[in-house]
């Protein structure tokens, strides 16, 4: 979030919901994914990326719906599915959700997802 100058927006007022990789799923990334997005030239696709995992307004995982659409800060959407009681974003499945922030709630996944390029 530093890299991309993100804090200080995720810091504002919000309300937002993040969908949070975990360490694990950074792990998951082809070697050198992260080294790559983290140069100063690559600044924008860094922010793109982390951006495509924030919606603005507080999303619940009682809120969340089969087949919804939510529009990221990235301007693009991710696509929610619900299967077995399990919640996913994307690709990615919702480890933990529902963790309360001071401007809006955060739920951990298990992946890290990417906008459309």
């Amino acid at each position: 979030m530093q890299a991309g100058d993100l804090v200080g927006t995720l810091q504002g007022d919000g309300p937002f919901t993040v969908f949070a990789p975990s360490n694990e799923a950074f792990s998951k990334l082809p070697a050198g994914t992260v080294e790559e997005l983290l140069k100063p030239e690559n600044k924008a696709q860094l922010v793109a990326v982390l951006t495509y995992h924030v919606v603005p307004g507080k999303v619940y995982s009682k809120d969340l719906k089969d087949g919804m659409k939510a529009k990221t800060a990235q301007g693009s959407e991710v696509t929610i599915s619900l299967k077995d009681g399990k919640a996913m974003v994307n690709n990615a499945n919702v480890a933990t959700a529902d963790i309360e922030a001071s401007n809006g709630v955060v739920h951990v996944i298990d992946a890290v997802i990417l906008p459309p390029m």
